[in-house]
């Protein structure tokens, strides 16, 4: 079996603390881990790293190799980049296609997708389900999985079944592949459900009745499938998205931007008559909102939920997150607090899945908040904007150990660096310099410059930029290590 991990989304229902260009899967909102490791985790027992392809973009590859390298030093995941992001349909046939190109599989070969940022409990029972998933893909079949609803939940998308369930009688000899004269007729029974239908997220009313009929689930995104059946189900129902199975994995970048922006579930799951729904009881969250992740956060004898430091007087059924600041609240009841370093979320309970209206008009204004913290992670280190005004920017900025940033010039600004920690190895121009604690270089307009850390120790200065104009993009790199 081989896992496909879809990490490429750009999820900000959890703004101001997920945005677009740090999204929701590498948040460490638990146990100090992100939710993509602990996607991760969740198969690592029975699916080896060298199985494992994470479907994810340029912008996120460095966030996503980072949480593979301290999670697993030594592993063998495969990182795969989407050109541009054309929702999940492409992307799950990309991956598809590598695995058949890079890795050999053949049409028998079962795949399994994951989203990269729900939780899963217990992981044990998990894994049962997984194995029966297998065994019903094996026949042929595309399989979702459904959880039971536990309440009338508005945010999620359902799965209408048909009341008749099937059971299928499979030996666990063929499942391996291997059979012996001796081997015994062993015979597992699997419960499954043709899908009705798929239906969006409903309003409360409406979702109140889904649970009540007993016939819905909710569409946790996870599918199973051989390759041969996707191929079939990609040709009849999306062929411009099949299309990608008949030409080399080498040609599909180059071709990805003429891919269709559209999910597996609109392109295939809705039109297949192959679909059928493995229900699962476990905890399942996909942690879309604030209030899911109150719901499932532990709380104090007020029912409060508290990171970070906080103080509360008479603050009752509320979450408060707290970065960097002081959070001290008075008399609050069901509300929200989130606080980040350029930006504070304050809601009632309840409401928080109007946070996308928020960062849609961040989004028409322009707004930086939208899609950037201030610390911004590159392949090098990071940089944080301490303050900035017109025609100046003051950052914070970290190299770590052994590297470097590229060879560049800058048309409108000129920099300013003082050293507070390490050393720095400056090139200006002709000149190679060695910049020390509390010493300070000038780097000017248009002059070619690189800054380097040598040593075996985080390299911190603050860099204060000076002109017309201060947009990251006025950069220009001329030899760059990380082929930028």
């Amino acid at each position: 079996m081989k896992l496909i991990i879809l990490a490429g989304g750009s999820g900000t229902r959890l703004w101001p603390l997920s945005r677009k260009k740090y999204p929701k899967q590498f948040l460490k909102l638990n146990n100090n881990i992100s939710l993509l490791q602990q996607t991760i985790n969740r198969f690592i027992t029975f699916i080896s790293s060298d199985n494992i392809i994470i479907m994810t973009n340029d912008d996120y590859k460095l966030h996503v190799k980072s949480d593979l390298d301290s999670l697993i030093p030594d592993h063998h995941a495969h990182i795969i980049l989407e050109p541009i992001a054309r929702n999940t349909a492409p992307a799950i046939a990309m991956g598809v296609k590598y695995c058949i190109d890079k890795l050999g599989c053949d049409a028998d070969e079962v795949i399994f997708v994951s989203t990269s940022d729900h939780i899963i409990t217990p992981v044990e029972v998990f894994k049962k389900y997984m194995v029966q998933a297998e065994k019903i893909a094996k026949t042929g079949c595309i399989v979702t999985f459904g959880i039971k609803p536990t309440l009338p939940e508005t945010g999620y998308g359902y799965i209408k079944v048909k009341n008749q369930g099937k059971n299928i009688s499979i030996q666990k000899s063929a499942i391996s592949g291997k059979t012996t004269a001796g081997d015994k007729n062993e015979i597992d029974d699997i419960s499954y459900f043709e899908v009705d239908k798929f239906v969006e997220k409903p309003d409360l009313k409406t979702a109140q009745q889904y649970v009540k009929d007993g016939n819905y689930y909710w569409n946790s995104g996870m599918f199973a499938f051989k390759i041969g059946s996707i191929i079939n189900e990609f040709n009849k129902y999306a062929p411009e998205i099949g299309a990608m199975f008949k030409t080399a994995y080498e040609e599909i970048p180059a071709k990805f931007i003429e891919m269709p922006d559209i999910s597996i579930d609109y392109s295939i799951m809705e039109k297949s008559n192959s679909v059928v729904t493995l229900p699962i009881e476990i905890f399942w969250n996909d942690i879309g909102s604030w209030d899911s992740l109150f719901d499932i956060s532990n709380k104090d004898k007020d029912g409060n939920v508290k990171n970070g430091d906080i103080i509360t007087i008479d603050t009752k059924n509320s979450m408060i997150f707290s970065n960097k600041r002081l959070i001290a609240t008075i008399g609050l009841e069901n509300c929200i607090v989130v606080e980040t370093d350029d930006a504070i979320l304050i809601t009632k309970t309840g409401c928080s899945q109007k946070v996308k209206n928020i960062v849609e008009k961040l989004k028409t204004e322009n707004r930086r908040e939208e899609s950037e913290h201030l610390t911004t992670y590159r392949p090098w280190g990071s940089y944080t904007i301490l303050e900035e005004g017109e025609k100046y920017k003051i950052k914070r900025i970290v190299v770590n150990p052994g590297e470097k940033l590229s060879l560049q010039k800058h048309s409108y600004r000129s920099e300013h660096w003082v050293v507070v920690k390490g050393t720095a190895k400056v090139t200006i121009g002709d000149r190679k310099l060695s910049v020390n604690i509390n010493e300070s270089v000038y780097v000017p307009k248009l002059t070619l410059h690189r800054l380097e850390n040598p040593d075996n120790v985080p390299l911190e200065l603050i860099e204060v930029q000076n002109g017309e104009y201060l947009g990251e993009d006025d950069i220009v790199r001329i030899n760059d290590i990380y082929g930028r």
